[in-house]
């Protein structure tokens, strides 16, 4: 698969409550061992750094990517890279990600409150919305760290009920990285950037 070189994002979280881990890797995904060669990391960050950011969890720089463009992509081998098996399965995951927001690209999050639904009512909904969210198992190392993720979830339950003094803002959910999880099960990594882009829109209609 080869490399789209478009950058790396990083994480500009505000200070967080301490049980909130934050990702102190930069690998993705595991590397090989010993003199073999993997995937060149760089081009398979950069090709991500694309794809999230077409799925709305990256910045809105980023030129946008297609399911077809993933499908063709291809990477320079280099010693120690990344494990040719665990970033194809996160690819997998990411084509269907970007297939289904093609079908539907106005997520069901935008709906504006309604009379029937009062302003505050209608957060809570979505921060019930986000304590109820489930996702699928990652494999071969492809899944984000699950107590990263449910930490920065409890923050943005938190945000949405207006219950914290450090919220959450829709530029942090969009650039907020997560540890990859080697032997322990994770949660797929397509499966939380899709719903992390959603409640990034139910975020700015909070500050609105």
């Amino acid at each position: 698969m080869s490399g789209c070189l478009a950058g790396i994002k990083s994480s500009t979280m505000e200070a967080p409550p301490a049980r909130l881990k934050r990702s102190v890797s930069l690998n993705r995904f595991p590397r090989v061992m010993g003199m073999r060669s993997g995937y060149d990391p760089a081009e398979v960050d950069a090709l991500i750094g694309r794809i999230e950011a077409t799925l709305g969890r990256g910045p809105r720089t980023y030129e946008p990517i297609t399911a077809d463009e993933v499908r063709s992509a291809t990477f320079r081998a280099k010693r120690g890279g990344y494990q040719e098996t665990a970033v194809d399965f996160a690819l997998e995951a990411f084509v269907v990600a970007l297939e289904t927001q093609a079908k539907w690209p106005v997520r069901l999050a935008l709906a504006e409150p309604t009379g029937e639904l009062l302003r505050e009512e209608w957060f809570e909904t979505q921060a019930a919305r986000v304590e109820r969210v489930a996702f699928r198992s990652g494999r071969m190392g492809t899944g984000y760290n699950e107590d990263e993720v449910d930490a920065f979830l409890d923050r943005i339950v938190a945000t949405l009920r207006g219950t914290t003094d450090f919220p959450v803002t829709a530029k942090e959910v969009r650039e907020a990285r997560f540890s990859a999880v080697l032997v322990r099960s994770g949660y797929l990594m397509a499966d939380v950037d899709s719903f992390l882009a959603g409640i990034a829109d139910v975020l700015e209609q909070r500050r609105a």
